[in-house]
């Protein structure tokens, strides 16, 4: 029995020093560690699930009393994951929790907006005309509203580069074989598409009606698209070729109304100065601007994943243009 007894208190101890170690909070046997992510009353560990949501409730109310509402307090967890405290270059917080400084960049606007894939194959002449065809409902809906305009068509340009990097990466997974980094790619891709619409968000606040637009128009092209990707990854890459040239006319387009005084150049929304690395007193055309070199770039690399299946290859046999902005 001495012995039995001895035994588990060694364990104790050993666990709670495991604990203490990982920085993780419980208390084991009267020993208390600390949890990175905050304080919990008592560990599981020697508790029952009783007592342990006696603690919580606890816990809850204290959190009520101490204050307030979740804007007052941070985040609670005993997991030992602590937000990070990120500064800027200049020493002042990073307030954006959706991107980090290490994801911001400089876009280049020298790239050549007039490269144009001129549609020889059947494929490529169907992505053409599916592209145009789709055009012109868009250009009737929305008209000279160029701002509510590129917020709902980001809206549908962030879905391509997330469903091809899901399919990829499932391939990858069957087949046991590296995805030459296209899966990273075009999930960069659609997260840069998904950047746009949190920029233009900012500018230009959806309605009821485009909300439940949003919702139908995105459900359909994603089902499409991913249908059409599982059907011809060349079609599917060269369609979003032809979608990425039309944004860079669109965009065009809007630049022209700004420079015509048809639409204020407001001040650039704050998230976009911190994403691009723009100037303080950046404004709405240099947002525009920024973001049509984006589609540029995007425009290349799906011409690029879709001549690469045309030549019988692989997108795993080509190194993917990652960071390529």
């Amino acid at each position: 029995m001495m012995m039995m007894m001895s035994r588990g208190g060694t364990n104790r101890v050993a666990n709670a020093a495991l604990l203490a170690a990982k920085g993780v909070s419980g208390e084991v046997g009267g020993v208390r560690a600390v949890y990175g992510g905050g304080v919990r009353s008592e560990s599981t560990l020697a508790l029952s699930e009783k007592e342990n949501n006696h603690h919580v409730g606890e816990k809850k109310v204290d959190l009520s009393s101490a204050g307030g509402n979740k804007e007052d307090n941070g985040i609670v967890s005993y997991w030992g994951i602590q937000p990070s405290k990120i500064t800027k270059q200049d020493g002042t917080e990073w307030k954006w929790n959706c991107f980090r400084p290490w994801e911001t960049y400089k876009a280049d606007v020298s790239i050549d907006l007039e490269k144009h894939h001129a549609p020889v194959t059947f494929l490529d002449k169907m992505a053409f005309w599916t592209v145009k065809a789709l055009r012109y409902p868009t250009d009737m809906f929305f008209q000279r509203r160029y701002g509510c305009r590129a917020m709902m068509l980001e809206t549908v340009a962030a879905v391509p580069g997330m469903v091809g990097g899901m399919l990829l990466h499932c391939k990858s997974l069957r087949r046991f074989e590296h995805s030459g980094g296209w899966i990273k790619a075009l999930l960069e891709e659609a997260e840069n598409e998904r950047m746009h619409l949190m920029t233009f968000m900012e500018v230009a606040k959806p309605k009821w009606y485009e909300r439940a637009l949003v919702i139908t128009v995105q459900g359909v092209f994603f089902n499409a698209y991913f249908l059409g990707y599982l059907l011809s990854p060349k079609f599917a890459h060269r369609m979003v070729g032809y979608l990425e040239e039309e944004a860079i006319h669109s965009y065009t387009e809007f630049l022209k109304e700004l420079d015509k005084g048809n639409i204020e150049n407001v001040p650039a929304p704050a998230i976009a100065i911190d994403y691009w690395q723009l100037p303080p007193d950046s404004t709405l055309r240099d947002v525009v601007m920024v973001v049509r070199a984006d589609e540029a770039h995007h425009r290349d690399v799906n011409h690029f994943a879709s001549d690469i299946h045309y030549q019988g290859r692989e997108l795993r046999e080509a190194a993917a243009p990652i960071g390529y902005h």
